[in-house]
């Protein structure tokens, strides 16, 4: 296939199908071809966001040994990576919620494993929300969840979650693929914001589940998209597959932005780095206490970047930092 004709299709927002997303996938990296992938991924996020990438803020409230065993989670069970368990007292994540919005941070978001309380994070999530700016947006990072519990979040004061149908669902993870649909159409009945994203990509992926992830993206109607590498965990049975290379994963990020149209805004990568937001990311992530890719119960100064981090690396790749709450999730 013509894949400058194909470019230049997404490039009038128009809809690629399978086939053509896969033609975009397949170019060989450094090539022209991908050359012209990268700068077209990056015209369509400044058209998308008016030139203005955003950074969000996780707070991770929790470490335990999570039953769904998603084989590439820090937390999961099956990977036993911590032996206890441990949790963020309401005050420390009052304060780390607080101090990512102080540096700048566009959104806050509360995580926790997937059994967790919901009603202990309803609890918590209601004293972060009473400590932040009112136009200040805060989004969940929770399992799945009923129509009803979407309800609640937004009651809460969450303007949205993040949630995602990954690569691998169900073989990767004890989690049905069909649950993860559910979710997100859950989150959009109870009124929530959705950011979704393709990951975790690994280099076993074929071009087949990269596109029909993306796909899946797409139909989820979300304020973003975006794409993430899976960061091997120590020791664990995925980290000998290895991890896909920065020039690869800018490529991917640049096809994903390409995929979806101007009304999705948004479009991140993770974990940040310069690459990435040259090649059509818009928004990258500071994370603190607990994260999903680490074997430290805190994050911060290891795998977990901060705000300040995050809004340094998309300037380097030229983009403006917005100032001020989200636009993409309106605050609750």
């Amino acid at each position: 296939m013509n894949t400058g004709s194909i470019v230049d299709k997404a490039l009038d927002d128009g809809v690629l199908t399978s086939d053509e997303l896969a033609a975009l996938f397949e170019v060989s990296l450094f090539s022209d071809e991908s050359g012209r992938i990268l700068a077209a991924g990056r015209r369509k996020a400044i058209e998308a966001t008016e030139g203005k990438a955003e950074v969000h803020a996780q707070v991770g409230l929790n470490v335990a040994k999570c039953p769904r065993n998603c084989k590439f989670c820090s937390f999961a069970a099956c990977n036993d990576v911590f032996e206890q368990e441990s949790e963020l007292t309401v005050e420390e994540a009052v304060v780390r919620a607080r101090n990512a919005e102080a540096a700048g941070a566009n959104a806050i978001y509360l995580m926790v494993t997937a059994q967790y309380p919901f009603g202990k994070f309803l609890e918590v999530a209601s004293e972060v929300r009473a400590a932040l700016k009112p136009a200040t947006p805060m989004l969940a990072n929770v399992g799945d969840f009923t129509l009803e519990e979407g309800e609640q979040l937004r009651e809460a004061g969450f303007a949205g979650v993040y949630h995602a149908l990954r690569l691998g669902e169900g073989r990767d993870t004890g989690i049905s693929p069909k649950a993860r649909l559910e979710t997100l159409n859950n989150a959009h009945e109870a009124g929530l914001t959705l950011g979704t994203c393709l990951e975790p990509v690994g280099p076993e992926h074929t071009i087949g589940e990269l596109v029909e992830k993306t796909l899946v993206t797409r139909d989820a109607r979300p304020a973003y998209s975006g794409s993430a590498r899976r960061i091997p965990i120590p020791g664990t049975e995925m980290a000998e597959l290895g991890i896909v290379s920065k020039a690869r994963m800018a490529h991917i990020v640049a096809v994903v932005r390409l995929a979806l149209p101007r009304s999705t805004p948004g479009n991140c990568t993770h974990e940040p780095d310069v690459y990435g937001a040259a090649a059509g990311a818009s928004l990258l992530w500071a994370e603190a206490g607990a994260n999903p890719r680490d074997t430290d119960a805190q994050t911060e100064g290891k795998h977990g970047m901060t705000t300040d981090v995050c809004r340094a690396l998309l300037e380097e790749a030229g983009w403006d930092v917005l100032d001020g709450p989200s636009r993409w999730h309106g605050a609750r």
